[in-house]
């Protein structure tokens, strides 16, 4: 043993640092900051606008080049965003200490933790993290291992015990030897799979995306027959004169001003919620969230506060309840650095004269004892072993008494109460009161004890948590309650807060498959003494039976399921790891502004939903344009400047508007069916305008190309107008003032800029046509506005 208490020589720290064998970071790196620009940069939809736009620039036609201008915005928002969140998970960082105490050449010396070599000897004492996996060679302690485990029970470590990196030293002192370095710890395993990169999860992004896609794979073929009709077939021989009109044509069918609307609506409500202590750092989990089904709750941080308080103290037989108030208090205050446990008891004595021997002065406590108790003198305390599990003392009075596990301190007299004992225990920790004899010279009880009182000591339940908790409930959220305590225990705080079902609960050390963990995910409201491992399995599971699910959680025990689920929530009072992979933290650890993020969601996506469909009005109008214009005579009645005119007013301001307003409702349907449904009527709607504007204009006015492009433009505008009205029922002051200012911005387009935008001055008969076909389009967009809402509004009655 001397020989092992040595450690390692100079030499053979010499021979593992050129091995490799050195504790460094040697983790999964996030993607750097050139990767993650290229990515944004180097994507399809940045391909084919700046294709378009070179075809633009050969006309020398400059001004049809503007909407460049959102293109460059949009990629700028996502590189940011995105370079914010990697610095963020950069700083993950479970091992948290600097420094650590080894032996070498059987001298004691401080090192880097990332100095440390395999086979090293560490000492570890009292308030010490674990900085690599060890093995105990000398001494013995109580390690807290609740940030990896999630149980809050401290555990007994001896020669041979293995110590987990990331845990911590409550008592004692050992020497360990390293047996894992570097990427091999079971911190470092845990970290490294938090930082990998991970896609964002989210319907309207993934909506967007296939929007894009389906649009690339037809744009440019049909770009080309477009083109080849009117250059090469039709009497539009002028080159640059088709390829304009072919941009417009193409230009019009990509949303690009969509995907900038939702990333400006998600970063003003990250403001929103930033005011509220919410810190996001994830854009889209605030759509996710609005869409959750399923919530994962860990019990520590969460619903409870992390802190332990006495929940009642029960008197046994004929005791005088006072003098074992004073024993309890006195007891707990012996120990100048208390546990949670010992803290708790001093917490609930509150309004005491802490000197030995003072009279009993102060107020009656709502929850505490009928009058203030006293701290008595010791003569003599045995202190708290986690082998006996209990504690004692010997006051002043003579008195001698011994507090704790009831089982260890009664011995065969725990029958007598062990009813009483486990009806206390089934949501709360309980220690026993015993008068006794008195002690031996070794700490050990004298004479048979005489149980005096029980006192119950349960999790600091949040004062907002039963409140939070029925929000979900009311919302049709199911809830899932995942913690590494004993089951029974976070079984009966969750009943206590109104979890549906609480009563079902599993013990996961049971749960010995992963088909037992999947058919449990379902089956049971409560799983304690869940593993890290586990508690990302049951998220996996939940997530392949169509579950959407978040994740709540403080601890390192609880990063793998955080980062595995589709939204993650964590507390700012909890671990680092906990909050740099987390997509949301609750700054103020306020589980109860869940709802206001819920909230933020809805009011995001509905008023998206709403904004969209004004988007996707230009892009199914420029589509099938495209594809009558091939077969029509005639050329594409659009120019790539006049599209941004549309854009602009009737698109671009009332969606920015309109996605910023209130709105609370919950969110049904799915995000791109919602969409298309209310862009229909206005797209069929313009459709006919202006086939019905080129028929009449060609065929029985005589009108020339740009006259008929001008009633085009301007009837397209209407149409957009009457879609901004309907959408903006019921009317409010904002959304009156909106329509005044479309209106006269198309107004001012069209007589302040003509030559900009390619507006001719209207003849008689263009006064005729436009108002006859402005009027017509009234009456067919309610029809159809109103037949296409009849029936989304029965679909999603139906699926409900």
């Amino acid at each position: 043993m001397e020989e092992e208490l040595k450690g390692l020589s100079s030499s053979d720290v010499a021979a593992r640092v050129a091995r490799g064998d050195v504790n460094v970071d040697a983790s999964v790196k996030t993607r750097s900051v050139k990767q993650i620009i290229a990515s944004n940069v180097c994507t399809l939809f940045n391909a084919i606008n700046l294709v378009l736009a070179c075809f633009v620039l050969v006309t020398g036609s400059y001004k049809n080049m503007l909407f460049m201008i959102v293109i460059v915005l949009n990629t700028a928002i996502g590189i940011i965003q995105e370079i914010r969140s990697k610095r963020t998970t950069d700083r993950l960082s479970i091992i948290a200490s600097t420094k650590v105490e080894v032996v070498r050449d059987g001298v004691r010396q401080e090192i880097a933790v990332d100095e440390i070599v395999l086979g090293d000897l560490v000492v570890l004492g009292r308030g010490d993290q674990i900085p690599s996996d060890s093995t105990v060679v000398h001494g013995t302690c109580d390690v807290n291992e609740s940030l990896l485990t999630g149980e809050s029970k401290l555990v007994r470590k001896e020669p041979g015990s293995q110590l987990m990196s990331g845990s911590f030293v409550n008592a004692g002192t050992v020497h360990a030897r390293v047996t894992h370095v570097g990427a091999d710890n079971y911190a470092a395993k845990i970290s490294a799979e938090a930082k990998e990169h991970k896609a964002v999860n989210s319907e309207i992004m993934n909506s967007l995306n296939g929007i894009i896609r389906f649009v690339s794979i037809i744009i440019f073929p049909l770009g080309a027959i477009l083109f080849a009709r009117e250059y090469f077939t039709g009497a539009y021989i002028e080159l640059n004169q088709a390829i304009l009109s072919t941009v417009a044509a193409l230009v019009g069918m990509i949303p690009e001003g969509l995907i900038l609307l939702t990333s400006t609506v998600l970063a003003v409500a990250v403001v929103r919620l930033s005011k509220s202590k919410v810190l996001v750092q994830q854009l889209y989990c605030i759509e996710t969230l609005a869409r959750v089904d399923t919530l994962c709750l860990d019990k520590t941080g969460t619903i409870t506060t992390g802190k332990m308080e006495v929940d009642r103290v029960v008197a046994l037989g004929d005791c005088g309840i006072d003098e074992a108030h004073d024993a309890f208090y006195s007891i707990a205050g012996a120990d100048e650095d208390p546990n949670e446990t010992a803290q708790a008891i001093i917490d609930y004595y509150q309004d005491v004269i802490p000197e030995p021997g003072a009279a009993r002065v102060g107020r009656k406590r709502a929850n505490g004892p009928a009058q203030p108790v006293r701290r008595l003198g010791i003569k003599r305390a045995i202190p708290f072993s986690s082998d006996k599990k209990w504690s004692g003392a010997v006051f002043d009075t003579g008195a001698s008494y011994a507090m704790g596990a009831a089982q260890f301190v009664l011995g065969k007299e725990y029958e007598a109460v062990r009813t009483q004992v486990e009806e206390l225990a089934q949501n709360a920790r309980v220690m026993v009161l015993a008068r006794v004899e008195g002690f031996d010279g070794d700490g050990k009880m004298l004479g048979d004890p005489q149980p005096l009182a029980l006192i119950a000591i349960k999790d600091q339940i949040r004062p907002t948590a039963e409140q939070t908790i029925k929000y979900f409930i009311d919302q049709g959220v199911d809830l899932k309650v995942i913690s590494g305590d004993d089951p029974r225990t976070v079984s009966g705080i969750a009943q206590i807060v109104g979890i549906p079902h609480a009563d079902s609960y599993v013990d996961a050390t049971t749960l010995l498959s992963d088909a037992a963990l999947e058919n449990a995910a379902t089956c049971y409201q409560v799983f304690g003494r869940v593993t890290p491992e586990q508690k990302k399995k049951l998220v996996q599971s939940l997530q392949a039976a169509g579950h959407t699910v978040a994740m709540t959680g403080d601890g390192v025990n609880d990063v793998l399921a955080l980062k595995a689920s589709d939204c993650s929530v964590a507390m700012a009072a909890g671990s680092d790891a906990a909050r740099n992979v987390a997509q949301l933290v609750l700054v103020n650890n306020d589980f109860a502004s869940m709802p206001k993020v819920v909230a933020e969601g809805r009011r995001a996506i509905n008023n998206l939903q709403r904004s969209a469909s004004l988007f996707l009005v230009k892009t199914v109008l420029s589509m099938v344009l495209a594809v009558c214009f091939i077969v029509l005579p005639w050329q594409y009645p659009f120019q790539p400047i006049q599209m941004t005119l549309i854009s602009a007013f009737t698109i671009g301001l009332p969606s920015f508007v309109l996605a910023l307003e209130p709105n609370k409702d919950r969110v049904k349907g799915k995000f791109l069916v919602n969409v298309i449904v209310r862009s229909l009527p206005g797209s069929i709607t313009a459709i006919l305008a202006v086939l019905g504007l080129n028929i009449v204009s060609y065929t029985t006015l005589g009108l020339d190309y740009a006259q008929v492009s001008t009633m085009c433009v301007l009837a397209t505008a209407w149409v957009g107008l009457l879609l901004i009205v309907r959408l903006s029922f019921p009317f409010t002051p904002i959304r009156a003032a909106l329509i005044v200012v479309v209106i006269g911005g198309v107004i001012l387009g069209a007589t302040v800029f003509p030559t900009l935008f390619g507006i001719e001055p209207f003849t008689q008969p263009m006064i005729v046509a436009f108002a006859v076909a402005a009027l017509a389009v009234v009456p067919v967009f309610n029809v159809l506005y109103q037949a296409f809402g009849s029936w989304h509004a029965k679909r999603q009655d139906e699926l409900v």
